[in-house]
């Protein structure tokens, strides 16, 4: 780790990538993971497991900007859709792309929903450091954001692998089948926020999509999806 006196900010090394943080967003926990490399370690494992040369990535909730990266070095820039509602996180997230040779990636702010009608905005609520941070959180400080429509996404980005950690937003997606090219689905779902009939549906919908539990990406909230491939495929 080297402290970025100028700017505020502390630059880690993680997974062969440099992240800045600023030290306003810098809670114990988030460095500590940092500087040990288990931040977002799962969500870097699903990358290296479900990103090809090629597909498109679609990431909602950026975070600072790593799980995207990763990504982006998989695959191509141009090819990862990034989406955070922090409007905080817009900045470090776009740094930590430049410092990594990934400036071509697309980053969008806004809370994604199941859907949203054009101009729409909601109150989010800003926990301290950045994690934790939703839509509908009482209290605290807030922030208007714009909504951003789930099934709008997919069918302009068309992606082949999805990556989400939401806070809970997860259970507004699966109303109705997914139309994109999708191979891999990754999420961190959120027990306390919504019952066992939600991670049903979750689980439901995906196989109706043909898509099957992944033991590979999938560990303790994280619950990953695959593709069931045909034996010529």
């Amino acid at each position: 780790m080297t402290d970025m006196q100028q700017t505020g900010e502390r630059l880690y090394r993680i997974n062969g990538l440099d992240l800045a943080l600023p030290a306003a967003l810098a809670t114990e926990a988030i460095a500590e993971k940092l500087s040990d490399g288990s931040y977002e370690a799962d969500e870097a494992r699903a990358v290296d497991r479900c990103v090809r040369p090629g597909f498109r990535v679609l990431e909602l909730g950026a975070g600072l900007g790593y799980v995207g990266t990763l990504a982006a070095k998989m695959t191509e820039p141009e090819n990862v859709l990034s989406i955070e509602a922090n409007p905080d996180l817009l900045p470090v997230i776009e740094g930590n792309h430049r410092r990594n040779g990934v400036g071509g990636v697309s980053l969008m702010h806004g809370a994604v929903v199941g859907h949203a009608e054009e101009g729409a905005t909601a109150s989010f609520h800003l926990a301290a450091g950045f994690t934790g941070s939703r839509l509908g959180a009482k209290g605290g400080r807030q922030v208007e954001v714009p909504l951003i429509g789930f099934h709008e996404l997919l069918r302009a980005h068309r992606p082949h692998v999805v990556l989400m950690d939401v806070e809970g937003a997860e259970a507004q997606f699966f109303d109705r089948p997914w139309k994109c090219p999708l191979r891999f689905c990754v999420m961190e779902i959120h027990p306390k926020q919504y019952g066992a009939d939600v991670i049903k549906k979750i689980v439901d919908r995906m196989s109706d999509m043909d898509m099957t539990y992944d033991p590979v990406t999938s560990r303790g909230k994280i619950l990953g999806f695959r593709r069931v491939w045909g034996e010529s495929a």
